[in-house]
């Protein structure tokens, strides 16, 4: 089955092809089929490829399928690889993939059919892409998915294109991860001049004959992370995902919650030996992804758009798996990507149930009381919020407590910073969930009227994604509950090469059943806190001062990179426009047309109709040649 992998980026390539091309006279139903179907048969396979790599005895195996570049010593392949590691993101792409889509075809049902077909075909595509990224046999391959992700991301951002603020959403996405592609970018290239391959196996095995803090492998990891910082939305490369909320309900929980955003912290798992040999670019990586926690964390608390307060915890929980990488946790870091994804597309799918059934409200002081009109969608929604919040048995818990145990490990000081942000992280979704699901509706009456829970299509989805967030979690118990981590074990071949140069940190049992229990104590607390002041919210219409007017309007972030660099730029652009374009240029190449002109009308005076003149003149004209071949 492995030599048959190129069918699983084939399959929805082929969707892509179909409703892309079709658009015009293919059905919804048969656009929704098509689109839904490509990713359902690339997640069977993905099952059955699963299935033979968790196999006793099963080694990586790469399938060439050409020669993508040759040069010189350089050769390039167009290869895939599959172990343990792509074959893990194999199943969350295509397992939720698919479940979006199959959402998708109820939530989209408003578009026109042209529309509907554009909107299936850019979903297909970027599974394709994602799948061309966590495939690849070499960085070119990987950077080849990078960047159609990206694409794609622009693309379904700005679906609705007529909204200028949407056109305005996915150019700022584009652009602040081209910033962190061209450090991608530019560490293959130093890949290629140090090593003279970016083929994964190769490289890593040169890299580790350089040594510890190497600068050649401290550049090549610090524009690798660079890369990662775009991709994966941290500090100062994050203020994109949450305008990305333009785009629609489901493509925020494709895009932004389970597979694009997560292409970082894959990136940096798949280079481990290269991360593991650069012990100083990994407490840059915690200490950039501890701050992108907490700093995210603590806008949430104040942001009144259902998706926005999603959003921003999509920013804050991709920093705990950057502190994770950052503290050499890889598999708690991966562990912690496949809970991700379930919980937080369960989440964004609920939204998107709500803000359908509001009639495209996503103000969440407007809601209240939907879990009478919604019980599904409330209950589902719950479970997520449960699960994010880290509480003993959900999925969430055992990924987030796995995090916090290795930084407790590392360094206490980013331990206790890390619970203050999961602490924030319970308090802002359990504050989210009461004022909109609870209290008495405070909406119109005419949205109160149509108030209803959303079709089968949009809550079997949603119920799946629930039992994943539940039992998700159990593949990777702690070692105290006198179990094996069945992750840890699966994924042990992958981070085997990093280990001789990682540094180890063991906790005693007692330690991470003190460091379990008081976390789940606090949490308890936090969701109490925010229960007893928004079970019965009632918005006073009163502006918040002060930190919390400074945390709603997102400390200002967006405002202070409009005041140092749009603003400079878009200065410089208009005087390079007035000064240099028109008082310069455009004046030079109008002086010489206006030039020609009068020196045409002047010359055209010596044209007398005298042909005396003319006689004279060409004597003068003999006289001043002969002078002039004299003198040579």
């Amino acid at each position: 089955m492995i030599n048959l992998v190129w069918l699983v980026p084939l399959l929805p390539l082929l969707g892509f092809l179909v409703n892309g091309l079709g658009r015009r006279f293919l059905s919804k139903s048969l656009v929704g089929v098509i689109g839904s179907g490509a990713v359902l048969a690339a997640f069977a396979v993905s099952v059955m490829i699963f299935l033979e790599v968790k196999a006793p005895g099963f080694t990586p195996q790469v399938v060439t399928l050409f020669d993508f570049i040759s040069a010189g010593t350089l050769h390039i392949p167009f290869a895939f690889q599959v172990d343990q590691l792509s074959a893990l993101f194999l199943l969350i792409i295509t397992g939720v993939g698919t479940l979006i889509h199959i959402y998708s075809t109820v939530y989209m049902k408003e578009e026109t059919d042209e529309s509907f077909a554009r909107y299936f075909a850019y979903l297909n595509l970027f599974i394709f892409s994602m799948l061309i990224l966590v495939l690849g046999a070499n960085f070119v391959m990987m950077f080849i998915g990078w960047e159609g992700v990206g694409l794609c991301s622009y693309l379904l951002i700005g679906f609705w294109f007529k909204n200028t603020n949407y056109n305005n959403a996915a150019k700022k996405a584009f652009i602040m991860n081209r910033i962190g592609d061209l450090g991608f970018l530019l560490g293959i290239f130093f890949m290629i001049t140090q090593f003279g391959s970016v083929t994964f196996s190769e490289v890593f095995q040169k890299a580790a004959t350089l040594g510890m803090n190497d600068p050649v492998i401290v550049a090549m990891t610090m524009l690798l992370f660079v890369g990662a910082m775009g991709k994966s939305a941290q500090i100062p490369l994050y203020t994109w995902l949450p305008d990305a909320m333009a785009g629609p309900t489901p493509v925020s929980a494709l895009i932004h919650a389970a597979t694009m955003v997560t292409a970082g912290i894959y990136m940096i798992a798949r280079s481990n030996v290269l991360f593991t040999l650069a012990p100083c670019i990994q407490t840059v990586i915690a200490i950039i992804g501890l701050a992108t926690a907490l700093l995210a964390a603590s806008i949430a608390l104040k942001q009144n758009d259902i998706k926005k307060v999603l959003a921003y915890s999509t920013v804050s929980q991709l920093g705990y798996m950057f502190l994770a990488l950052g503290v050499g946790a890889y598999t708690a870091a991966v562990f912690h990507v496949m809970t991700h994804a379930f919980f937080k597309a369960l989440m964004f799918l609920g939204s998107g149930s709500v803000i359908h059934a509001m009639g495209g409200e996503q103000d969440i002081r407007k809601m209240g009381g939907l879990k009478k009109f919604m019980p599904t969608t409330s209950w589902t929604f719950l479970v997520g919020c449960l699960a994010i919040a880290g509480i003993p048995g959900l999925s969430g818990f055992f990924s987030k407590d796995e995090i916090l145990a290795h930084t407790f490990a590392a360094n206490k000081l980013m331990y206790a910073l890390a619970l203050a942000g999961a602490l924030m992280t319970a308090f802002y979704m359990f504050r989210l969930y009461y004022i909109t699901f609870c209290g008495k509706f405070r909406g119109t009456h005419e949205q109160e009227h149509h108030l209803h829970e959303s079709p089968a299509a949009m809550t079997i989805p949603l119920i799946i994604l629930a039992v994943l967030s539940i039992a998700g979690g159990y593949v990777g118990l702690p070692e105290v509950f006198g179990v094996k981590h069945v992750l840890g074990e699966y994924l042990a071949p992958i981070f085997a090469p990093s280990a001789p140069f990682a540094a180890t940190h063991h906790l005693s049992h007692s330690t991470e059943w003190i460091l379990m229990g008081l976390s789940t104590v606090l949490v308890i607390v936090f969701i109490l806190l925010a229960r007893k002041q928004f079970i019965a919210y009632q918005d006073n219409g009163k502006e918040n001062t002060g930190l919390a007017k400074v945390l709603e309007n997102k400390w200002y972030v967006d405002e202070l990179y409009d005041a140092i660099i749009v603003k400079p730029l878009m200065a410089l652009s208009q005087f390079f426009q007035d000064v240099i374009e028109k008082a310069g240029i455009d004046r030079l190449v109008n002086g010489v047309g206006r030039g020609v002109q009068w020196g045409s009308q002047q010359i055209r005076l010596v044209q007398t109709g005298q042909v005396g003149f003319y006689i004279f003149a060409m004597v003068i004209g003999m006289i001043i040649l002969f002078v002039i071949g004299f003198i040579l």
